[in-house]
């Protein structure tokens, strides 16, 4: 019997040994495959921060989207201040449609811009009460901005109504719409601001697009 018990002992003592090296081997292969996973998470995370700041990189803008916004804001006010004169005044619907559309598109462009410059630090253009905004900023002269027609051209555009309407207020936009695409051009050449060069782009798809429509009605085309 006591040679029994000690044989036991015996067997039992490599038994545990071996017991306990395949619980040690399943603790290690667990936290190897914890270290693993947090490793991954940690990858993630960085991945994470990595895009939340580009974005970031992407939205910086330099001095030429700055002067787009500034003079492009007081150049669409002044398209929306003459397309808002064609209901009352224009006999062909072609002009009137056609004003219509040009504010439709040009006012919700003038409160994004506006917001740029809002949280660019910037001040935005006070509107004028003519379609002008000579003084709505220290330094700022419009005048010299491409296609802005002058206080005289405005006051004339407003006195006139029925076919003389239709074929100045057609003209004048034209002539309009060119400088927006000049200015627009620059933008995309030179701007650093993604959404302003994006806006840009449109500009000179759309208003070239809006310039063959209305050398259609001068009966240019």
């Amino acid at each position: 019997m006591a040679f029994r018990r000690s044989l036991i002992r015996r067997t039992a003592v490599p038994a545990a040994a071996a017991v306990a090296a395949v619980i040690l081997a399943a603790c290690g292969s667990s936290e190897s495959s914890s270290s693993k996973h947090a490793g991954h998470g940690m990858g993630a995370r960085s991945s994470a921060r990595a895009s939340a700041t580009a974005p970031a990189a992407q939205g910086s803008h330099n001095g030429q989207d700055v002067s787009f916004v500034l003079g492009m804001i007081p150049h669409h006010r002044q398209a929306v201040a003459m397309a808002d004169l064609a209901p009352s005044r224009a006999k062909s619907q072609r002009v009137k449609d056609l004003a219509a559309k040009i504010k439709q598109a040009q006012d919700p462009e003038i409160n994004t811009m506006s917001g740029w410059l809002k949280a660019w630090g910037e001040k935005v253009p006070h509107a004028g009460t003519s379609g002008m905004d000579h003084s709505s900023m220290p330094g700022m002269d419009h005048s010299s901005t491409p296609g802005m027609m002058s206080g005289d051209d405005m006051g004339k555009l407003k006195d006139l109504s029925g076919d003389s309407f239709d074929e100045a207020f057609v003209q004048m936009m034209v002539s309009h719409h060119r400088g927006a695409i000049e200015m627009a051009k620059t933008e995309q050449a030179k701007g650093a601001y993604g959404p302003a060069t994006t806006m840009a782009k449109s500009i000179v798809t759309s208003q070239s697009a809006e310039i063959a429509e209305m050398n259609k009605i001068l009966g240019k085309q």
